[in-house]
């Protein structure tokens, strides 16, 4: 079968023909049809130091996908071949603590799908039955397929009750977008993003932001001004990986405020703490989805009027894979769809 392949390693990726995976006796095989490149990818095409630091070549990448599943294990009894399914790509112990208390999200032995173990950009990917989450059909495949990063938004977005509260978002990628979108359709008051994209910011402002603001001196003090904001944001999501997008958050939250850091920071970050002391803040990490909490609240919000298409704004086929990730690179392109089936 096709895949891309993260062959060895240095820079970039190979569209080669591998075996075609087999299921085990817990596992189900996916014929895949869509896929999405996320910025875990971006990391891996360019071979950064946290990737170097994470994988091993060769390994099928790839988490974001939706597809049919072709063919069950003996041991599967409740997903049927035919059954349309998107991935989660965390693959967990399911024995340790965090596990049998229903906090798989936070498994200690947590396994990458695309990053430890083939993954989906590929005609056939297999995974635990687990880990496949149905999708009804109210949800088209361009959706499916990133259901994975709108799972990212929705676990940060929603850690806290969002109703009539005004929100601050820092860094306006797909997931601070979505993040928009979320907080929107979850009834916040006033939502404000920072990005230093002028068009990342105004996918984010159809996404429901009420300003969308380059990031810099004075800017998130302007738009508190300009909605006539008296006090401090009540809730705020990083999403940029940024210490400086940290400090705004810090010098910029309410008293009492919640703070969720979703952002992976590239290098150790230097910020006030006394500030979080001093205001009392509630800070929260966030890796992933909580498993299946998250599918679930997202694909109700979507069949309850959540609109994310805006953060899709290119397909390609998988065999113009170089294309795709050039243009993501570029910063021509936000969230790309790779076309496999």
């Amino acid at each position: 079968m096709k895949a891309l392949v993260k062959a060895e390693p240095a820079k970039g990726l190979v569209l080669t023909d591998v075996p075609r995976p087999e299921p085990g006796p817990a596992d189900v095989l996916i014929k895949v049809t869509h896929a999405a490149i996320c910025g875990t990818d971006l990391h891996i095409y360019n071979w950064d130091e946290w990737a170097q630091e994470t994988m091993t070549p060769p390994v099928v990448v790839g988490h974001e996908f939706v597809g049919v599943v072709e063919a069950v294990g003996a041991q599967v009894d409740d997903i049927e071949p035919g059954t349309r399914v998107a991935g989660e790509g965390h693959i967990v112990c399911g024995h340790c603590r965090n596990c049998r208390a229903g906090d798989g999200h936070l498994c200690r032995a947590t396994v990458g799908v695309g990053i430890q173990r083939d993954g989906g950009f590929a005609e056939y990917v297999v995974i635990p039955a687990r880990n496949a989450y149905p999708i009804p059909d109210s949800v088209p495949d361009r959706i499916a397929a990133i259901l994975d990063p709108l799972g990212n938004a929705v676990h940060t977005a929603l850690s806290f009750d969002l109703v009539g509260e005004d929100v601050l978002i820092t860094g306006a990628g797909p997931i601070g977008q979505m993040a928009c979108a979320v907080s929107r359709h979850a009834g916040a008051r006033h939502i404000v993003v920072t990005d230093v994209e002028q068009s990342r910011l105004a996918t984010a402002k159809q996404m429901g932001a009420t300003r969308a603001v380059v990031a810099g001196a004075g800017a998130i003090r302007d738009a508190m001004e300009d909605l006539g904001m008296t006090e401090g944001f009540d809730i705020a999501l990083e999403m940029s990986g940024s210490p400086h997008a940290v400090s705004d958050i810090l010098q910029h939250a309410n008293h009492g405020a919640k703070v969720a850091l979703l952002g992976l920071f590239a290098h150790p970050a230097e910020i006030d703490l006394n500030q979080a002391i001093l205001k009392g803040l509630t800070i929260k990490g966030i890796y992933g989805r909580e498993m299946f909490d998250t599918w679930y609240k997202a694909v109700a919000m979507l069949n309850s009027g959540l609109t994310i298409d805006p953060v899709i704004s290119h397909h390609f086929p998988l065999d113009q894979f170089e294309a795709a990730f050039e243009a993501l690179l570029a910063g021509e392109a936000n969230k790309v769809i790779l076309d496999i089936a």
